[in-house]
């Protein structure tokens, strides 16, 4: 694998975060006025836990391949596998009903980030309420929402109460979806990953461990 790449990205956060996406990009996650010394010193002292994260890079990277765009190929959406379909009208550019992908062959060559933006539409409606419903059930209110493209984690909630998940979620089973929308929305109310915040989230999510592991071991699958 190339030399490892690291972004650092400072907040109003108290401690320090580590996490690797599944581009073997590790992100730090810091205090603004930690000094890069100490920001060091932590990163040293998690070595093996990075050369772990990349070898399970390396291991999804020659599973996974990257989506071709043809024929019959198969996309997810909520979990379940849908075929692809190439027809030689111009619009719509992609549709979808229910049984099957259709996309405007003259699109092709843009056909990867047309399948983003369609995520994310869909995300912006069934997450919004996925959200909106679960937060009415569970009693932990957010401010604010929003779909992220983040590649890193699958969502996060802020200092301030906004709730943001990745589009990605579309294409993972809902009770995969519901797992991260209720992890995020017990950040309201426990800070950090604490006894007490999965206390917060077995509360609603009794198997959270198993969706957790699913997560971990299929996530890499989320992608095009």
């Amino acid at each position: 694998m190339d030399k490892l790449r690291v972004e650092l990205k400072r907040s109003r956060r108290r401690t320090v975060s580590l996490e690797m996406d599944d581009r073997g990009t590790l992100t730090i996650r810091a205090p603004h006025n930690l000094k890069i010394s100490a920001i060091d010193k932590i990163v040293k002292g998690h070595q093996r836990w990075i050369q772990k994260k990349l070898k399970e890079v390396e291991w999804r990277q020659m599973l996974f391949r990257p989506k071709q765009f043809s024929a019959g190929e198969k996309f997810l959406y909520l979990g379940k596998e849908y075929p692809l379909f190439l027809v030689d009208r111009s619009k719509p550019v992609l549709g979808f009903n229910g049984k099957r992908f259709v996309v405007s062959s003259a699109h092709l060559h843009s056909a990867k980030a047309i399948f983003e933006k369609w995520y994310e539409r869909q995300g912006l409606i069934y997450l919004t309420e996925r959200a909106s419903e679960l937060s009415r059930l569970t009693g932990l209110r957010f401010k604010n929402f929003r779909v992220s493209s983040a590649r890193a984690r699958w969502g996060s909630c802020s200092a301030k109460g906004t709730l943001s998940l990745s589009w990605r979620l579309m294409m993972a089973p809902p009770q995969i979806a519901d797992y991260v929308i209720i992890h995020e929305l017990a950040h309201t109310k426990e800070k950090n990953h604490s006894r007490a915040f999965w206390e917060v989230v077995g509360r609603f999510v009794p198997d959270y461990r198993e969706r957790r592991l699913w997560l971990k071991k299929n996530g890499f699958l989320l992608n095009l």
